[in-house]
């Protein structure tokens, strides 16, 4: 890969954020992580830089659509064009379906959704020809559990919103793809966060609709 490339991670953080940013910084890219906790991003910019990769924060709410619009003029400003954007927001209000609060699901919904969709609209203008965008998808979208039903309703909708951009900016050559988490991240398993680094790496490589990571059965 040419270091010109930038990937944009929003909802950075320590995990696959963080491990994504690495992946990608060994490949030459250069990285802007955005979320709304600035010092947790200074943080893991400053982790990248000292080891010698190109790496800025930048704070943002992916509710809010001004605030986006503003980041990504000042990514487009500092890295140029952007090659890569990875949707990595998450929000879960624990609880079965009878007992969640409608404004917790709505709140939910509104970060794991609906700032997906927002995000990828303030990325269009500025993405370069054969761009990707990649969202971290769960395996609750296939086989909900009811105690956390609120992220599943959540990854569902998300992995119905890959298929539909997918769909419709193919037209355009910007490929959109899922990776759909079959299992709870954890270090030091099949789920640790450089492991899905590097499947979300290879998603971007294969530019498939999904990827479906999940340990096989021995």
């Amino acid at each position: 890969m040419t270091t010109q490339q930038t990937i944009v991670i929003i909802g950075a953080g320590p995990g696959i954020g963080y491990h994504t940013a690495l992946r990608f910084a060994q490949d030459g890219y250069r990285i802007a992580l955005m979320a709304r906790d600035e010092q947790r991003l200074q943080s893991l910019v400053t982790r990248l830089t000292d080891q010698g990769y190109d790496a800025t924060a930048h704070v943002a709410d992916v509710r809010t659509t001004v605030s986006l619009a503003a980041q990504f003029e000042v990514i487009k400003r500092i890295h140029g064009s952007i090659d890569v954007l990875l949707y990595n927001a998450l929000a879960n209000t624990p609880g079965r379906p009878t007992v969640l609060r409608a404004e917790n699901l709505r709140a939910d919904f509104e970060v794991n959704v609906i700032g997906a969709l927002n995000s990828v609209n303030a990325a269009l203008p500025y993405l370069s020809p054969d761009a990707s965008i990649l969202l971290t998808g769960g395996g609750l979208a296939l086989s909900p559990v009811a105690d956390v039903a609120s992220l599943s309703l959540g990854k569902a909708a998300l992995r119905n919103l890959a298929y539909s951009l997918h769909d419709e900016l193919k037209e355009q050559s910007i490929h959109v793809g899922t990776l759909t988490i079959a299992g709870f991240v954890e270090e030091g398993t099949y789920f640790a966060p450089q492991h899905i680094a590097q499947a979300l790496h290879e998603l971007r490589q294969e530019r498939a609709i999904e990827r479906i990571y999940k340990e096989e059965q021995q």
